[in-house]
């Protein structure tokens, strides 16, 4: 607008709106509100001390889940249907007319869980190299067997009961259904048309430019990057990227697995780190859909999707203007990242022995 003295906007003191071109949304961003979300005072839960194997967890080798049947006396990773899966493979079919107020369609699928330890005591951010490696293997042993059948396959971990996990045993899911669903299906639709109109990747693009920019990255490596993205909405929001074209987990080369292992725990120990505590986050991977059609507009990528904000029982709430009009944060993306790339990349349990 003609008259305004743009040189005099700072995005970490004026109030501004950022544009998320993955779901083709608008944020707002208000840094005026509060400078540094993470001081104060630094509170922390009870402590998370568990044991090595709990007899009365139904994920634990051995034991007996609610559906009465037994766990085997598993050494790495296991995988079972879920005891009470949200969809099912056998629905009978049905769809009500597109102009109906009452629209409804059923949906086949499968919904498994997976389980990355044997040890009920640890988390991703504590296990070793090759135990992440396992749990690699699991991602993509899996979505290749389930892509056969169904269009989405959403492999996805809910961490800590504050984001509703209901066992602290070490584990995800994976739910594939036979059509895409709203977020994918909205992601699809956007870096088809960004590909479509710039003729280039999308999010291979945004990863290339975050990498010169170098203002909100966390961890790296040689084949992956991790950054607090430019429209991040949780505070301390990441998303997870190859540094090459890269459309599916099945597409992962031994060397992009070996360097995933390393910035999975090099980013969850950081999230341990900042307010020392095991960090709650819903977390999940977006790749290529199983469908038929060109798929060279998708770049595989995953969400972490943190909800603590000022500390280790201070979470930030979607409530209001979030629900009513649109997402709304204050520490910036920028801001957020600093304060995960500055802390120590040696877990916080290790460090005080």
């Amino acid at each position: 607008m003609s008259g305004i003295d743009s040189s005099a906007f700072a995005a970490s003191d004026h109030p501004h709106r950022r544009y998320n071109p993955l779901l083709d949304q608008w944020i707002l961003v208000s840094p005026q509100r509060t400078k540094r979300p993470w001081h104060g005072e630094l509170e922390r839960p009870p402590a998370d001390e568990r044991p090595i194997y709990d007899p009365d967890c139904y994920l634990c080798p051995g034991n007996e889940r609610a559906n009465g049947e037994c766990n085997p006396h598993y050494d790495s990773t296991f995988v079972f249907a879920n005891d009470f899966a949200a969809v099912l493979p056998d629905v009978p079919p049905l769809e009500t007319g597109e102009d109906s107020l009452f629209r409804l369609k059923t949906l086949r699928g499968e919904a498994r869980v997976i389980c990355y330890s044997p040890r009920h005591d640890l988390t991703l951010a504590e296990m070793s190299l090759p135990v992440i490696e396992a749990v690699i293997d699991l991602w993509i042993g899996q979505t290749a067997a389930l892509g056969k059948t169904y269009a989405w396959v959403q492999v996805f971990e809910n961490r800590g009961a504050m984001m509703g996990a209901s066992n602290p045993h070490p584990h995800g899911q994976i739910w594939a259904t036979d059509e895409l669903s709203a977020i994918p299906r909205a992601e699809d639709a956007c870096q088809r048309t960004y590909h479509s109109r710039r003729g280039s990747v999308m999010l291979l693009e945004y990863a290339h430019e975050e990498c010169n920019r170098r203002e909100r990255i966390v961890v790296e490596n040689d084949n992956w990057l991790v950054v607090v993205p430019f429209w991040a909405v949780w505070p301390f929001e990441t998303l997870l990227l190859p540094k090459t074209p890269t459309q599916r987990l099945t597409d992962l080369d031994a060397g992009q697995q070996r360097d995933l292992a390393r910035i999975l725990k090099g980013l969850l120990v950081k999230y341990d780190n900042l307010f020392q505590v095991s960090f709650p986050y819903s977390m999940g991977w977006h790749g290529a859909p199983y469908v038929e059609g060109a798929s060279e507009h998708w770049q595989l990528h995953a969400h972490f999707f943190p909800p603590l904000l000022r500390s280790a029982t201070v979470k930030k709430f979607m409530v209001g203007y979030e629900l009513l009009a649109e997402a709304q944060r204050d520490i910036t993306a920028e801001a957020a990242a600093q304060r995960l790339r500055e802390l120590p990349d040696v877990h916080y349990k290790r460090r005080s022995g």
